[in-house]
């Protein structure tokens, strides 16, 4: 029985040497010395580890097979598994690119023989020649409003993104809507906050909240409001430019609809006259020309200054419902910038959270995750490649462009490249009142060194030259080409 043992165990480091020989190039295999204990050990006393650095010559390297003496206590460390793949996986085609796209990576894949929708393949590169990085199952995490069903009204119109469209996003839910210089979007309230933010144009907004105390604001492109759950307010886009305004809202809940709110016109609609006539206390030929249903959208005209506001016994809403971002300084950083708004310095905004980013041609937001909130983004310009990681060997990757929606689940890992020859700008927007992340860059750097050396055989230059501080979005590199 003894020598049926020992003969298993030296047949099976024989089969890891040739495992090492097969092992393809940037993936290099090394089993070291393994070291048969008695003949009584088992076989999977043939230890595997990462701690041995790869041959530093490109040949292939056999595996040394030595048989130590029964006295030997343990197994030599060796490799636990396999290098990472040296491919740098670029974008198969580069923003602008007018090629055929192909389902083809390397020697992966083959050409497309049936019908193909060519534009949404160039916008898509990451869908159909995918990184080899990219594994597993993850969630479609891209909506373009593009795509979206657009409500047209006499004065503008408004196209929305929930769970209907994009189930990933169960969170959060936004919409995008256009007012015509004048037009009013009604006097109306939700279930949820809403979050808005002004792409183009500027518009005047008004609120009274449960105490009686009223609010109107005039705010301009970049800047936001907020109102809370359950609190009535209107919205009405100034000349201040001639085309009116664009503007995006953004609510707490995944399940939000647009449909779904509650206006002040599908409301008295639906209240019997002499019951209005007895609420307001006066005569039911008051209302004889109320809307008969809702307005939603509709033309009117110019709104007049925020100064000529009813000034209401009970004051004014102490903590404004706007806020001008616009004005904010941003942070510099040596790839982009990045402003982040959330509570602590827009109080009224206590569920949604927020950080404007730019990231120059190249350049990219670093990795991170969010510790507990989902992220809901809107790219306003530029084009952006995205991986999202899901944990348990699952990755995808993705790409924006202006437009587009991208929704990435809490403590996912990812990255926000930017793939083109512009700035890319967009908005991270999240269900909370506190912006968090967890940068990877710093969680490695303030990890006691040897720690990080025996988990990723890092160098001792490229540990110490990691950085303490978040970089947000780091520069280009001249070694980084993103796409072929």
């Amino acid at each position: 029985m003894a020598l049926i043992k020992l003969a298993a165990s030296v047949t099976c480091a024989i089969l890891l040497a040739t495992g090492s020989l097969a092992a393809p190039a940037g993936s290099s295999l090394t089993v070291a010395s393994s070291t048969i204990i008695s003949s009584a050990a088992p076989s999977s006393s043939i230890a595997l580890s990462s701690a041995v650095p790869a041959p530093s010559s490109g040949a292939s390297s056999a595996a040394s097979i030595a048989t130590a003496s029964s006295t030997s206590s343990a197994a030599t460390a060796t490799e636990t598994v396999p290098y990472a793949s040296d491919d740098p996986n670029p974008v198969a085609w580069a923003p602008g690119w007018d090629g055929q796209p192909e389902a083809e990576r390397g020697s992966l894949g083959s050409n497309v023989l049936g019908p193909q929708n060519v534009p949404m393949d160039l916008q898509n590169p990451d869908l159909l020649a995918p990184p080899t990085t990219d594994a597993g199952t993850v969630g479609n995490a891209k909506w373009p409003f593009s795509l979206s069903h657009n409500r047209l009204q006499t004065g503008g119109w408004a196209r929305q993104q929930n769970i209907a469209v994009l189930p990933m996003a169960t969170e959060m839910a936004g919409v995008d809507m256009r007012l015509e210089a004048g037009a009013i979007r009604e006097l109306h309230w939700h279930k949820t906050a809403e979050w808005g933010y002004i792409i183009k144009g500027s518009v005047q907004v008004t609120s009274v909240n449960q105490n009686g105390q009223n609010f109107v604001s005039t705010v301009g492109a970049g800047d936001l409001w907020y109102f809370p759950a359950g609190i009535p307010h209107s919205l009405q886009a100034t000349n201040a430019d001639p085309a009116g305004a664009e503007f995006l809202l953004v609510f707490d809940d995944g399940s939000f609809s647009e449909d779904d709110t509650f206006l002040l016109t599908d409301w008295l609609a639906h209240i019997p006259k002499d019951i209005l006539a007895k609420n307001f206390q006066t005569d039911v030929s008051a209302f004889d020309k109320i809307p008969g249903q809702e307005l939603y959208i509709f033309p009117a005209a110019n709104p007049g200054p925020d100064s000529s506001a009813p000034v209401s016994p009970q004051g004014t809403i102490p903590n404004p419902f706007t806020f001008k971002l616009s004005e904010m300084e941003a942070t510099q950083l040596p790839g982009g910038t990045v402003k982040i708004v959330d509570s602590s310095v827009f109080k009224a905004s206590v569920a949604i959270a927020a950080a404007e980013v730019t990231v120059e041609p190249g350049a990219m937001r670093e990795l991170h995750w969010h510790p507990t909130q989902d992220e809901w983004s809107f790219f306003l310009s530029g084009n952006a490649r995205v991986t999202l990681f899901a944990s348990q060997g699952s990755a995808r990757t993705f790409n924006y462009q202006a437009g587009d929606v991208a929704y990435i689940p809490g403590s996912f890992g990812h990255y926000v490249e930017n793939t083109g020859n512009s700035t890319l700008h967009y908005l991270e927007i999240f269900n909370t009142d506190t912006f968090q992340d967890v940068s990877l860059s710093q969680w490695l750097a303030l990890t006691p060194p040897a720690m990080i050396k025996a988990t990723l055989n890092l160098d001792d230059d490229t540990i110490a030259n990691l950085n303490k501080a978040k970089p947000v979005v780091v520069a280009s590199s001249s070694i980084n080409d993103t796409a072929t």
